[in-house]
């Protein structure tokens, strides 16, 4: 295989690849091998035509392609790492030259890695994030478990009020026409929980039980059911039961049930105090974090090609794609479920693929500036996690990395240090 590479404009490279013409005629039989037991001729049986009378028949281009592409995965794969170049996009494939009895050349079009010129990356100033914990953010922690642990009772002799689970009958009309969708029987509708349009549940606050009640209500302009969007319409709405949360007292029996930690009612409010102050440190952590990285990239100057963004949003979708897998879904059930498609969600994705190339970028500009080494025994930690958490031996976890997925670990741990150089040494300022 011979390579040649030649610089573009936008930080692109074409790699031309020329393999030799043995082994495309070895290619080619091997397609015929693999194909020949697909094909019939009339005198013979299948898998006993021989390859040149397929040929006259069909074309000696026949077993082109699946040459070519049984090619064209070892020869990339062998410029890859004969070129000398930081590849970052997947290969804009474009073959030039496919005959038998001659080379077979193909041109790769791939995005290079671009340089950066870091800015200010020592001492950037960021805003200083709130850590300090409210009585009042206590008391929503302490609510929010008194609601899990809270019992739904019936309710009766009243009208609707906020937060009741009122169990209706409804039917919409718009200009006095029902409309699809809009009917509905024994539907548990919890007032105060905006599950419905606008409006609606405020309506029927002060409603009685076993009584039809008008609701009107106007749909929003962006409703989703465009016939809809924007008309008044009229609800018929009868309550058929009412039922209602009563929440636990919060006292000493109370902290005894929910808490494994605290005995008084305290002692508990203290345990939540903690939880939020570690949660809240945790958060500002995380977003001082990104806010000096957003400060690098903002000071910091690169030219990203189209192919890298396209190759980080296609990886963001596949990410995309496997979550939804773990939860049951495919890719065409969802696009077909929401009405989005492949084209969309990548542009969705964009923004989000831009900021972890840049981020990556910036960072690894800093790895090299400061000279930022990863160890074997650094690297040794990052193996014995990685063996817990999959549930294997250390010495498999290493076997699965490889060469290849080891010197990725090393440039994490790396990328972290760099990120905690840059974070101790930001300073912060009040908001």
């Amino acid at each position: 295989m011979s390579l040649q590479v030649e610089k573009l404009e936008g930080n692109m490279a074409r790699l031309t690849i020329e393999v030799s013409a043995e082994k495309l005629e070895a290619a080619i039989e091997k397609a015929y091998q693999k194909s020949k037991n697909k094909i019939s001729v009339p005198g013979f049986r299948k898998g006993k035509v021989p390859r040149r009378m397929i040929e006259q028949m069909y074309g000696r281009e026949i077993f082109y392609e699946d040459a070519a592409n049984d090619l064209i995965a070892d020869a990339y794969e062998e410029a890859y790492d004969q070129c000398g170049e930081e590849i970052v996009s997947s290969p804009k494939i474009d073959v030039t030259q496919l005959e038998a009895g001659k080379p077979f050349i193909f041109t790769a079009e791939v995005a290079l890695k671009p340089e950066v010129t870091l800015g200010k990356y020592k001492g950037v100033e960021v805003d200083r994030f709130d850590t300090d914990v409210t009585e009042e953010e206590i008391t929503t922690e302490i609510d929010k478990e008194r609601e899990k642990n809270g019992r739904t009772v019936d309710v009766e002799g009243r009208t609707v009020q906020e937060g009741d689970i009122a169990t209706i009958d409804f039917e919409g009309f718009v200009d006095g026409v029902a409309f699809d969708g809009g009917k509905g029987t024994d539907y548990p509708l919890t007032i105060g929980s905006h599950a419905f349009i606008p409006g609606f549940e405020e309506a029927l606050i002060g409603a009685p039980a076993g009584m039809e009640t008008e609701v009107n209500v106007t749909f929003p302009e962006d409703y989703q059911a465009e016939e809809l969007a924007g008309k008044a319409a009229v609800f018929k709405c009868t309550v058929k039961k009412l039922q209602e949360k009563q929440l636990p007292e919060l006292d000493d029996d109370f902290v005894g049930d929910v808490s494994e930690e605290s005995d008084t009612v305290e002692e508990y409010k203290e345990e939540i105090r903690k939880k939020l102050a570690d949660r809240k440190a945790a958060s500002a952590k995380n977003a001082k974090e990104d806010a000096v990285v957003e400060a690098l990239i903002a000071d910091a100057t690169m030219d990203i090609p189209d192919a890298m963004l396209q190759t980080q949003q296609r990886q963001l979708l596949q990410d995309f794609a496997q979550r939804l897998q773990y939860q049951g879904l495919n890719m065409e059930q969802y696009m077909k479920y929401t009405g989005a498609t492949e084209e969309a969600l990548l542009e969705q994705m964009k923004p989000q693929a831009l900021k972890r190339i840049q981020s990556r970028l910036v960072l690894e500009a800093v790895v090299a500036a400061e000279g930022i080494q990863a160890t074997e025994e650094e690297f040794e930690e990052e193996v014995k996690t990685m063996a817990e958490v999959y549930q294997e031996t250390p010495e498999k976890a290493r076997e699965i990395l490889g060469e290849t997925g080891k010197k990725q670990v090393m440039q994490d741990i790396c990328i972290k240090k760099a990120v905690e150089l840059v974070v101790e040494n930001a300073e912060e300022r009040d908001a």
